[in-house]
């Protein structure tokens, strides 16, 4: 949960520095730099999970390999 925190943390930083220099506008930089970072957060957060599982199955896979019970 930490990495996430941080991932937010500077992606949040990122999304109004971007937005505030393209526009000039603080209301809008805010704005972006709290609404698109927390949509992305969340996403990141199911990304990291889909990808704890796909390494789980292929640990597992090897696994059964290793030990004989599938072959390819």
């Amino acid at each position: 949960m930490t990495k996430t925190i941080t991932f937010a943390i500077m992606h949040f930083s990122i999304a109004f520095g971007v937005t505030y220099l393209i526009t000039g506008d603080l209301v809008l930089g805010g704005l972006v730099a709290v609404i698109e970072p927390a949509v992305n957060t969340v996403g990141y957060f199911f990304h990291e999970k889909v990808w704890q599982r796909l390494e789980l199955r292929k640990t597992a896979t090897l696994n059964l390999l290793t030990k004989g019970f599938v072959k390819l």
